[in-house]
């Protein structure tokens, strides 16, 4: 009798026994399946490696849980859905747009971007229609299939019944705008994000107009009927990453050194493309020669060379720095520099100086940001820079991110601010400058000369001695 009583017990516990949950079976299992598409804004191999928005949010989200990620790469919006709601994945990280009419579909998590819409074209060619009326058959527009574009333009067809457009299913968004910039279409319509990164690419992408209202980007997952863990996980990891402010800094790190559309310069970046055709070839194996001796990325001095003098060995400021570094007559000599018009003595006093402020960075930063505080003690000294990071600390930010502290050095120049400070006045809105063009510059070279997508540059393992100069941080 006890024995068929613990039996008939466990057939009941066994029937009734609460179910694993999703989020419960992904960590059993050890992996994180998702969808992503390719993209400067969503995922790509660059030098460093897997690299991307979408990339990093999702990779620290798979961290967070304890387990491996999994991606599966689909470039086409339709098969990405697919995926999601027949549960093939567990969630997309793919740049998407939350859409009501997808929401028996799938379940979107909350926003992390905004972005909108923007009639794209090539600057020269036929003048764009002004607004949506005008968008007929007049004006050849393509699209991405089944894109957030395509479903868009469909929902405004019926209100705007003249609105055309074609479709096209073997390109990425990205391949898209590259040829409109070709001149092999004439207009498409793109995400701001998206149009943001390509113009420092593609300088004569322009922008047709715009629509104000925004568009909301955020993951998409499978509706697991009752079944909410994953996504109220995901809702966690979303709140922590705006508490402790590293979603802003994820974000700056792929679009702090970006224009907005609205600031986008053309001129400088037109200017650095043909410099890159006119200039730079005397100068590369030089600077490839110098970053192999000091374990740079040879790009990286190349964008700091060009920021300092557009490489211009003969360059001289109104305050005696110059050269293709452009280093001061105390900084050469540091750096046993003896002629600072020799493009060779230069590039490796700046490499060395460039090091030697590295190393002098507190090593717990984490990277990229180490990297653009180095830069930016650079442009201004360390001493001001440490000054904007205890001004930083000071007023509740962290001073352990570039996205913060670049926010109080602009402030340097302002009596009220300075005076509280132990180095003083200084044009700390400079350094910012500096490290954003900079990061422009490494971004078009890195692209120019690897056919890839920008990666942040990430510190060389050499560390030279403390300089003298100024105290460390």
């Amino acid at each position: 009798m006890n024995f068929l009583a613990t039996l008939f017990l466990g057939i009941i516990l066994w029937f009734y026994a609460t179910p694993t949950s999703l989020l419960e079976q992904i960590k059993s299992n050890g992996v994180l399946r998702i969808v992503t598409r390719h993209g400067p804004t969503t995922y790509y191999r660059g030098p460093q490696g897997e690299a991307g928005l979408e990339f990093d949010l999702v990779k620290r989200f798979a961290d967070s849980l304890g387990v491996k990620l999994q991606l599966i790469v689909s470039d086409s919006f339709a098969d990405i859905l697919h995926k999601v709601a027949s549960q093939e994945v567990h969630l997309a990280a793919a740049g998407l747009i939350i859409n009501e009419d997808l929401q028996s579909l799938v379940r979107f998590a909350p926003s992390y971007q905004s972005v909108t819409h923007q009639l794209v074209y090539r600057q020269g060619s036929s003048p764009p229609p002004t607004n949506l009326n005008l968008l007929d058959a007049h004006y050849p527009l393509t699209v991405i299939a089944d894109s957030a574009q395509s479903y868009w333009l469909k929902q405004l067809k019926k209100p705007h019944p003249n609105l055309v457009w074609e479709e096209q299913s073997e390109l990425e968004s990205a391949e898209l705008l590259e040829q409109v910039w070709e001149g092999e279409i004439k207009y498409t319509l793109a995400t701001s994000n998206e149009v943001e990164q390509m113009r420092r690419f593609y300088p004569e992408l322009k922008v047709g107009f715009k629509w104000n209202s925004a568009q909301k980007l955020a993951w998409a997952f499978p509706i697991f009927g009752h079944d909410d863990s994953l996504y109220l996980a995901a809702i966690q990891f979303f709140n922590r990453l705006r508490r402790t402010g590293e979603l802003a800094q994820i974000i700056e790190r792929y679009y702090g050194h970006i224009d907005k559309t609205e600031d986008f310069d053309y001129v400088n970046v037109r200017r650095f493309h043909r410099h890159i055709v006119e200039s730079l070839p005397k100068f590369r194996n030089l600077f490839e020669q110098v970053a192999n001796r000091y374990q740079l990325d040879w790009r990286l001095l190349a964008a700091i060379g060009y920021e300092e003098s557009q490489w211009n060995p003969n360059a001289v400021s109104a305050t005696g720095v110059r050269g293709l570094m452009m280093l001061t007559k105390l900084t050469a000599q540091e750096m046993g520099v003896t002629n600072r018009n020799d493009p060779t003595q230069s590039l490796d006093g700046g490499a060395k100086y460039f090091l030697a402020i590295y190393s002098r960075i507190n090593s717990d930063l984490p990277e990229p940001d180490r990297t653009w505080f180095a830069l930016a003690a650079y442009n201004v000294g360390l001493g001001h820079l440490r000054d904007a990071i205890k001004l930083t600390e000071l007023h509740g930010d962290n001073p352990q991110r570039w996205v913060d502290v670049k926010k109080y050095l602009p402030k340097l120049s302002e009596e009220e601010w300075h005076k509280q400070t132990q180095y003083g006045y200084a044009r700390g809105y400079e350094p910012v400058k500096f490290v954003k063009n900079v990061r422009r510059f490494y971004d078009i070279l890195v692209r120019v000369f690897s056919n890839q997508p920008p990666d942040v540059f990430i510190s060389p393992n050499l560390a030279l001695p403390p300089s003298k100069l100024v105290p460390m941080l």
